[in-house]
């Protein structure tokens, strides 16, 4: 797919930069907009109209918020390619909706390595539901454009406006950021586990 139609977005942030003008913007081209806790909360306070990922999961959060978009009403929907006819089917047999964009960041666990929290404490800062979505989106770029940084909410407009859409070069350039960041993100972590190593 060439030029991907916005329909339906999943908005989840940490730096919450820019988000509701983004979620203005998508609003006013009619984007259903899915969002979680302090994302949701952010948006309908600037009047923003969500749904909650809660909604679409028919699942509550759990674990003090460990699990909330991990289930297939969301994956299914960011997964799918939009031009198999057998995954097209798959979704209409189960209810399930396409996502078109995926507007995700990452917890900030600089800033964690920065407070010299105690381990476990730490460890409830690594993002978990945050960069899964942020790698479905970008493996299926063919069918969805994630935007994984606030740098990116301007040119994605731009782009929007211009093509009714969004470019498959875009997306391709964003899924190659997305994969750098994540993996960034993977080896801080680990860096931070191992300073650890005979203290467990």
């Amino acid at each position: 797919m060439e030029i991907l139609p916005i329909k339906r977005a999943l908005l989840s942030v940490t730096d919450k930069t820019g988000l509701p003008e983004l979620a203005k913007f998508l609003q006013a081209q009619n984007v259903e907009i899915v969002s979680t806790g302090g994302t949701k909360k952010l948006l309908e306070q600037n009047q923003v109209k969500v749904v909650s990922v809660s909604e679409v999961t028919q699942f509550p959060e759990i674990l003090n918020g460990r699990v909330k978009t991990l289930h297939p009403h969301v994956h299914a929907g960011i997964l799918a390619d939009k031009d198999n006819p057998d995954h097209v089917t798959t979704l209409n047999q189960l209810g399930i909706a396409f996502f078109d964009l995926i507007c995700v960041n990452l917890y900030n666990f600089q800033q964690v390595v920065e407070q010299k929290l105690p381990l476990k404490q730490a460890i409830e800062q690594i993002d978990i539901g945050g960069p899964t979505l942020l790698r479905a989106g970008a493996k299926n770029f063919h069918s969805v454009c994630v935007l994984p940084h606030p740098k990116f909410y301007a040119s994605f407009q731009e782009e929007y406006s211009k093509h009714q859409g969004i470019s498959l070069a875009f997306r391709l350039q964003m899924a190659a950021f997305t994969f750098e960041q994540t993996s960034k993100y993977d080896q801080m972590i680990a860096s931070y586990l191992q300073n650890f190593l005979g203290e467990a």
